[in-house]
């Protein structure tokens, strides 16, 4: 596992600092999640090396990312959902996996193509997910055509990748890198390794004869809007020159429960991105040498992406068009007055004094 830079260890500075604050915001949940049952699954299209294929996007809940339980990234929620006590059963993780497929079953005419697992840190670390749940897995779903599996850079192994390669899947190790700025990852999203881990990870995945698909966060806090475009900008760019990084899916940041970005929202010291950054993104990274994708969750609301309310649905639209076509033209087709209003925060918002509108 890689190890976090010496500032983690600095009492009451950088990531000790930050760590020490989502304790104590994540204590605050009280909710609890039963072990059997999946955070969330659903049915949908994505764009693949090969095309674009019918998907199920499978949630599992787990114990919890080990870095998140140390205090973790200053935007994600996700550890707010999983199972206390730090494990789940191999029993029921594979219990979950049923009702995934028989969501599956009511509503699709025919398997999905692509199968998508995320669980709530690693799917490739053993803590959270045993090897033998890994091999089920992978014997779940011998029969799809491809298949994605969550995991810090740190977890990707070829013995790991062979539980599904061995079977003949298409395998993809999605690496929630979030940024190609080391600086702007530390700090901001207080997330521990380097960029150089990442293309670590693309040479592992590779010699396993896998690929990988690069997560990246729009809009940590602690960025302007126009810092955080030009960063996307370039992570996207940064990312597709990576050997085996072949897809590349910039998340906007949305206001999770007991997170960071939630405390900062709430006293009016965070504003999700604007859906016309996403757009700006998308349109000058078009000839990257990657697919290029990006899924706005939450869009329109004051916690998620969202523009003046009136045009954010055309927007999306726009964005879902451009994720299935990679043609930059389906932006020209939608426009409104708050472009006005989104230049001018490009222009003039600095991040000691943003957001400079809501």
């Amino acid at each position: 596992m890689s190890q976090p830079s010496p500032e983690v260890y600095e009492r009451d500075r950088g990531m000790d600092a930050h760590n020490a604050v989502m304790r104590d915001i994540r204590a605050e949940r009280d909710e609890t999640y039963d072990p059997h049952e999946p955070t969330r699954v659903w049915l949908d299209e994505d764009n693949t090396p090969d095309g674009v294929k019918t998907s199920l996007t499978i949630i599992l809940n787990t114990g919890g990312c080990r870095w998140a339980r140390a205090g973790g990234c200053t935007m994600c929620g996700y550890v707010a959902e999983s199972v206390e006590g730090g494990s789940v059963s191999h029993e029921a993780l594979m219990d979950q996996i049923d009702v995934c497929l028989d969501h599956e079953d009511e509503n699709a005419d025919d398997p999905a193509e692509l199968i998508k697992i995320y669980t709530s840190g690693s799917f490739l670390d053993e803590r959270e997910v045993s090897a033998e749940t890994r091999a089920a897995v992978g014997e779940a779903f011998a029969d799809r055509e491809r298949i994605v599996v969550e995991s810090l850079p740190d977890f990707v192994a070829g013995e790991k990748l062979a539980d599904f390669t061995d079977h003949g899947l298409e395998t993809d190790v999605a690496v929630g890198l979030e940024t190609a700025t080391d600086r702007v990852r530390h700090d901001c999203v207080n997330k521990y390794f380097a960029f150089s881990d990442f293309e670590d990870a693309c040479a592992e995945a590779a010699e396993a004869g896998a690929g990988v698909k690069a997560y990246l966060l729009m809009k940590p806090p602690f960025l302007a809007e126009s810092e955080a475009l030009a960063d996307m900008v370039s992570s996207v760019e940064r990312c597709a020159a990576v050997d085996n990084c072949h897809t590349v899916s910039m998340n906007p940041c949305n206001v999770q429960r007991y997170t960071m970005v939630d405390e900062l929202h709430f006293r009016g010291g965070y504003r999700p991105p604007w859906l016309w950054s996403v757009a700006a993104v998308l349109e000058r990274t078009a000839d990257a040498d990657a697919i290029v994708v990006s899924d706005p969750v939450g869009h329109g609301s004051d916690r998620g992406p969202h523009n003046c309310g009136e045009c954010d649905d055309r927007v999306q639209t726009a964005i879902k068009d451009f994720d299935l076509r990679q043609d930059p033209s389906v932006f020209e087709q939608v426009s409104c007055e708050c472009e006005r209003t989104w230049e001018l925060v490009l222009e003039e918002e600095t991040a000691f004094n943003q957001p400079l509108t809501r």
